[in-house]
């Protein structure tokens, strides 16, 4: 019998291909939010299209390596991938770097490298790993608490770096462990939480206890199948806690310009002198975003032909804000088909997901799809002002090497992964 090798070459292409329209338009708006002057050479090294372009000729040898690998030694060795991202962490707080204020990068020779951004690979393997070797949903308390503290370790060692929207992302596991069977219970509680605290923030930890004692008890009440009255009270009294503890969170734990931030997403300044000021410092960015936004109308203004794009107005344009480069120069239309190419990836690494017949591989996927999403969901709110100001990079279309390597090994480890199905005997 012939043994047919090109099985071993097979690939989702519908993934890859969506994986290269993102990551070469991302670049060449890279090149609209940087290029500075008349004439243009793509290849100027010193300018950040030029190093981006270095990056993505690099991240082409990366997926080669990362679909050379064996499959089997992604799950084998998944424990040994996440103890060393944890080290890689924690080394931070010795030899890191400060930048923009977080301590989260290494500096190597004239580049820097973010290992938070890699950590989310090693937590996804390992939350995969773990899950997979139980052989059954997450079911027992036990078990909950062992893979909460998996996620909870690198999201904890991110958010000492001051890296808050790196730390944010972690949540996306969550939604992964919903789909293994974690109880509906915990993402309710989660969802309540996150309400309560912005109506304690907005209202008062009074008013957002009285809301939430009507709302549970109501609930309680109301439903036929009475539970135990004790669990009830126990998440009124936790809804409480949480109602009167996040003011002391807000204002002594948090940094000023997160406070800021907050505060203005929320409108919680009364002075309107400050509230202005707050404006001036911290909307700056979000309010020219949304003007190059707006102006791009239906169709755009053309490559190179936006004004407040080429007239550098909004701050980090080509890292954060890469978004709002979209919206001036491709309009209305090229905003849409940047969106529907995102959810494009996601429903097709989630159908993927669906088809693996092993358990490691379909949490992995889906792990995949639930960091995307978060980031994709997390940047263009922020670009168009739906959410607060986090600093959180738009997938494979953000300028960085850390970001655009992350992404590629996230996304390929997934596809080789998936080979490994497609080319069974």
């Amino acid at each position: 019998m012939v043994r047919d090798t090109h099985r071993h070459f097979k690939f989702d292409w519908i993934t890859i291909f969506l994986f290269l329209l993102l990551a070469g338009f991302g670049w060449i708006n890279i090149i609209s939010a940087s290029h500075v002057g008349e004439g243009i050479d793509y290849f100027d090294f010193s300018q950040p299209y030029g190093k981006q372009l270095i990056f993505i000729f690099l991240t082409f040898i990366l997926i080669v390596l990362l679909l050379a690998i064996d499959a089997k030694f992604y799950e084998r060795f998944s424990s040994v991938i996440y103890i060393i991202s944890m080290l890689s962490l924690m080394g931070l707080f010795v030899f890191g770097k400060n930048v923009n204020g977080a301590t989260s990068w290494y500096g190597i020779g004239g580049m820097t490298i973010q290992p938070s951004e890699f950590a989310k690979t090693a937590t996804a393997l390992a939350v995969a790993k773990y899950v997979s070797d139980l052989n059954t949903n997450i079911k027992t308390f036990k078990d909950q608490i062992q893979v909460f503290i998996i996620i909870i370790i690198p999201a904890l060692l991110v958010l000492l770096q001051n890296d808050t929207g790196s730390t944010i992302v972690y949540g996306a596991f969550f939604f992964v462990l919903y789909r293994e069977g974690l109880p509906k219970f915990y993402l309710n509680i989660g969802v309540s939480l996150i309400l309560i605290s912005i109506l304690s923030l907005k209202f008062g930890g009074l008013i957002a206890t009285i809301v939430a004692g009507i709302l549970i008890f109501g609930y309680y009440f109301l439903n036929k199948r009475r539970s135990n009255l004790l669990a009830f009270v126990a998440v009124f009294l936790l809804s409480a806690g949480v109602a009167f503890g996040i003011k002391f969170f807000y204002n002594s734990v948090l940094q000023p310009h997160q406070k800021d931030r907050i505060s203005l997403w929320l409108r919680l300044e009364k002075d309107p002198e400050k509230l202005e000021q707050m404006k001036r410092t911290f909307a700056y960015n979000l309010n020219e975003s949304e003007k190059a936004i707006g102006s791009g109308g239906f169709t755009g203004r053309g490559f190179m032909e936006g004004t407040r794009t080429t007239g550098k107005f909004v701050p980090e344009q080509h890292t954060d804000y890469i978004f709002s480069t979209v919206g001036e120069e491709w309009g209305f239309l090229g905003s849409s088909l940047v969106v529907i190419v995102f959810i494009l990836l996601l429903l097709r690494i989630l159908h993927l997901a669906e088809l693996q017949k092993s358990q490691f591989s379909r949490v992995y996927g889906y792990s995949v799809a639930a960091i995307i999403f978060v980031h994709f969901f997390i940047n263009i709110g922020m670009v168009m002002g739906l959410i607060p100001t986090i600093g959180i990079p738009l997938p494979l279309f953000s300028y960085g090497g850390s970001g655009l390597w992350a992404f590629t090994i996230l996304i390929f480890i997934f596809i080789k992964l998936d080979s490994n199905r497609i080319n069974e005997w």
